[in-house]
């Protein structure tokens, strides 16, 4: 099987004290070697992730494996837990609650370190609320009409809510809040950062130069599509429930979930996104969990037929997800201590926001 190595693999005491003095080191992943610190003059990164309670494979690989790397790489970090964005559609108060625990212990068990980044959940810092509105009168309707966000959800059910419409206005306020320079987004993302990019602009041109315009740090991971339905990305929503591997899923529910993935009748294994998608998808998971290429993966299952070779995907799964999932499980034992981290994360959050919100209001002519 291919190397445990990786560009997210957890970062050891040695290492971080490497990085903290600007030395580099490099490490193999998927694209090859690259240092670790690609940019350690300066820079600040923020990206938010709703509380949808704990991730599955496809938010681990598409997203927070960067997220744990980026931490080495930028001064820097904040990661919020955004619940104000998660009530532009119906929750369950008791539920949305778990899942904001949930989503925390998954976020430290992934190797988000709070000792190293910000972790916080957003509406424990009013700040972003209100430089939303702010941000808000600054925006025409036409350019909020034709973003994703608002076309996606409101056809689905004909109407939808003045919280998902200006839902982009919100994000564009959680990244320029802090001033950050760096975003990192999928590609479904980009018209969303486009629009704080926008909105920076607009407020520097009415009230002198103030805000970064925030740069894209766009996933080189593809999207791990589901084991149902290779067509569509792995969803938490998806009603099968054989097409979502979550970070809690036990070893047994792993093997057969894969052992279940849709293929094809050709026993050979070959990576053709287009011509053989279920296999290809198998076999980008292969690689992304074992820290190698699409070109090794496809290496190592030569000479199995499609069926063993779902099962030497899913002893990779489970080998890189057991420590997660067993890590959640000792984190969701203790609730007061995740209450605790991100009471002190919103506290660190505000030390930032809070000045850049005061000369906000001042330049606004507030105060």
């Amino acid at each position: 099987m291919c190397g445990r190595k990786g560009p997210y693999a957890r970062v050891g005491w040695r290492e971080r004290g490497m990085m903290e003095r600007g030395e580099t080191k490099e490490v193999v992943g998927a694209a090859g070697p690259r240092p670790v610190l690609e940019e350690p003059s300066g820079g600040r990164v923020f990206s938010g992730i709703q509380p949808t309670g704990v991730p599955h494979l496809g938010n681990y690989l598409g997203a927070l494996e960067s997220w744990v790397s980026l931490q080495n790489q930028y001064p820097s970090v904040l990661y919020s837990i955004v619940d104000l964005h998660a009530i532009t559609q119906p929750q369950d108060q008791a539920l949305l609650r778990v899942n904001i625990l949930d989503m925390a212990a998954s976020l430290l068990a992934c190797g988000i370190n709070p000792e190293t980044s910000i972790l916080f959940q957003q509406s424990q810092v009013s700040e972003h609320a209100e430089l939303s509105w702010i941000l808000g009168c600054l925006t025409s309707m036409p350019r909020l009409r034709h973003l994703p966000q608002w076309k996606m959800k409101s056809k689905q059910r004909n109407e939808g809510s003045v919280g998902l419409y200006t839902y982009p206005v919100l994000q564009a306020a959680d990244i320029l809040l802090y001033k950050s320079t760096h975003v990192p987004v999928g590609e479904d993302q980009v018209q969303h950062l486009e629009l704080a990019q926008d909105l920076a602009r607009i407020f520097n041109n009415a009230y002198g130069d103030f805000f970064p315009e925030p740069r894209a740090l766009l996933s080189s991971t593809r999207k791990v599509k589901s084991l149902r339905d290779p067509s569509s990305k792995m969803s938490k929503s998806d009603p099968q429930k054989m097409a979502t591997v979550n970070l809690t899923d036990s070893p047994d529910d792993i093997v057969l979930k894969i052992r279940r993935s849709v293929t094809d009748f050709t026993s050979e294994v070959t990576f053709d996104p287009e011509v053989r998608p279920g296999v290809s998808n198998l076999v980008l998971i292969h690689a992304a969990v074992a820290g190698c290429t699409v070109e090794e993966a496809v290496g190592w299952a030569k000479g199995l037929d499609t069926g063993k070779y779902k099962q030497l995907v899913a002893d990779a799964v489970v080998q890189r997800l057991t420590p997660i999932r067993e890590d959640i499980e000792r984190l969701r034992g203790d609730r007061g201590h995740l209450e605790r981290l991100l009471a002190h994360g919103a506290q660190r959050a505000r030390e930032l926001a809070a000045p850049v919100l005061k000369e906000v209001r001042h330049r606004v002519g507030f105060c």
